[in-house]
């Protein structure tokens, strides 16, 4: 589960994220504003961290990612 401040801000820069968030996309549904911009799908099992190019928010692994 991604862990966020309690507003679920899209202001939020920095995400960690499990195995289960998985395919990972932002804005996640536990944001308040999930529409602020298109949702796209990230990459981030690919090198453990992945940033968002619409809002720069970064998502990274809690822990080693999955294989």
């Amino acid at each position: 589960m991604a862990t966020s401040d309690p507003s679920g801000d899209l202001t939020e820069r920095f995400i960690e994220v499990a195995a289960s968030d998985l395919p990972l996309h932002c804005p996640m549904p536990s944001m308040r504003l999930w529409n602020s911009h298109p949702r796209v799908f990230l990459p981030v099992e690919a090198w453990g961290q992945a940033l968002c190019p619409y809002c720069g928010t970064l998502y990274k692994f809690k822990s080693k990612p999955p294989q």
